[in-house]
């Protein structure tokens, strides 16, 4: 409970983080060009706040619903609106009160309510011109240039795209770069059973996959879940180069059933670094040796050994050591922690470390690699034979990405990821997204004309029903995988 607890206050903090940076960049902005801001929130507020406070013109305040904010920009139209539906509930009032008496055969009072709801078109009507034909003021969005209503919707996805720079420029300065490089596994990786269905064996080193080198080895997986077609892989299996197809078929089965997890790990042969206890020194174990059976029974590594040590716990095992090209049995005993006292080498992380200055162009290139890399999942996404559609995810898949105990790194690596999502999402082309308003106002910039309030009406219609459907699939299909 306590795990679930802390996922969950990671989750509200970063997402506040996110929220507030991507509406201050339209809330700065907006006040730069001297439109007036009547709202800054963070999360939405229907029917009530947690809490408002009215400074100068703007309303600050957090919303209940954590789906976004917002920053409410004056628009003198706004008091029309308000007067439209009003006209339009009395209307409705009055329909109402027209079948009613339609049923009770008053034909007296059924002229009268006609003309009244005749009264509230006209008036409907009117309110409407007015809408369409009332200038802008000089503190209105609608009232600026183009360009700098362009600036003003961009702005938000700007903030969040810098917000991540400033995040992973501060993670190389206090933390530098650790990884484990492809070229350092020179025993080859151990690979789980997904692994070698498709193809890969307990020692290959892997040279290419689909032609390309490997650097860090978190691209290994990267490179085989986000896919469209067949992959090629290259490794090395023994004293040869092995060249294989990965089929995209079985790429996508193997994501779809989690195979990814464990997917490789470090192929650590049983190789003696050094004899750390006496008992282990007097039965004629050295640096050096290779250990290749224990109690007869062969292993390739260390990792196949462990089970074998521990099962022999308390007592003696014989071991079959390779040195000098023979074979050696040694005798020795194991320790209650299934321990033989002895140390083996394995592959050390490089560790890169950054200064201020240099840590800042780190974070550029680290942020585009994100951009870069989340643009390539999205587009993915949309093409049915990579079955990535059903990976979508709402608030419980992002809410469990951060770990069940307080990690900073972990909890700034996720934000800044987070926030990189954020930037891409809002640039997508969809009305009332931010992108959906860069593209109208492009158009505007490049014709010369704006779209009609009628084509944005519908437009922003659309695009509003089509994210609560994007809303109601993903979080739905969190709720789904929870039960299954």
């Amino acid at each position: 409970m306590t795990g679930i607890l802390i996922q969950t206050l990671q989750f509200f903090a970063s997402l506040s983080m996110l929220v507030l940076i991507h509406e201050f960049g339209h809330f700065i902005t907006a006040r730069m060009f001297g439109i007036r801001v009547d709202k800054f929130y963070i999360f939405f507020n229907p029917w009530f706040s947690l809490f408002k406070r009215k400074v100068g013109n703007t309303e600050y305040g957090i919303g209940w619903i954590p789906l976004g904010g917002y920053v409410g920009l004056y628009d003198n139209r706004e008091v029309l609106i308000d007067r439209e539906t009003e006209i339009t509930k009395q209307r409705e009032e009055a329909e109402d009160k027209l079948k009613r008496l339609k049923k009770g055969g008053q034909s007296e009072e059924i002229a009268e309510v006609e003309a009244e709801i005749k009264g509230y078109d006209e008036a409907i009507k009117e309110v409407q011109e007015q809408f369409r034909t009332l200038e802008p003021t000089k503190d209105e969005l609608r009232g600026k240039p183009a360009w700098q209503r362009l600036i003003v919707m961009v702005a938000g996805v700007v903030m969040n795209v810098l917000f991540a720079i400033a995040i992973y420029s501060g993670m190389m300065f206090t933390w530098g770069e650790t990884y484990y490089h492809n070229d350092d596994m020179v025993n080859g990786y151990l690979f789980n059973e997904e692994a070698e269905a498709l193809g890969f064996q307990d020692g290959d080193r892997i040279l290419t996959i689909d032609g390309e080198s490997i650097g860090n080895i978190g691209e290994i997986s990267e490179r085989l879940l986000i896919v469209d077609h067949d992959l090629e892989a290259k490794v090395v299996r023994g004293q040869e180069e092995i060249t294989f197809t990965l089929p995209l078929n079985d790429l996508v089965a193997m994501r779809e059933r989690g195979g990814f997890r464990n997917f490789i790990g470090e192929f650590v042969p049983f190789v003696i670094q050094s004899v750390e206890r006496q008992s282990a020194e007097q039965a004629g174990l050295m640096a050096g040796d290779k250990v290749v059976a224990i109690n007869d029974v062969a292993i390739t590594d260390f990792i196949s050994a462990t089970p074998l040590l521990s099962e022999a716990k308390g007592s003696d095992v014989v071991l079959t050591v390779e040195r000098n090209q023979e074979l050696v049995a040694l005798t020795l005993p194991v320790d209650e922690n299934g321990k033989i006292g002895v140390t083996i080498a394995t592959v050390a992380p490089r560790q890169i470390e950054y200064g201020f200055f240099e840590s800042i162009p780190q974070g550029f290139k680290h942020t585009g690699e994100e951009i870069s890399s989340y643009w390539n999942q999205l587009v993915m996404m949309f093409k049915p034979e990579t079955k990535l559609y059903k990976e979508m995810g709402g608030f419980i898949s992002i809410g469990s990405v951060f770990p069940d105990s307080w990690n900073w790194y972990s909890f700034w690596n996720i934000t800044a990821l987070l926030s990189v999502i954020l930037a891409v999402m809002n640039l997508l082309p969809i009305p009332v997204l931010d992108g959906g308003h860069v593209l109208f106002t492009l158009w505007e910039l490049i014709t010369g004309h704006k779209p009609s309030e009628k084509f944005m009406t519908v437009a922003q219609n659309i695009g509003f029903y089509l994210l609560i459907a994007l809303l109601i699939y993903a979080n739905g299909s969190d709720i789904l995988r929870l039960f299954n």
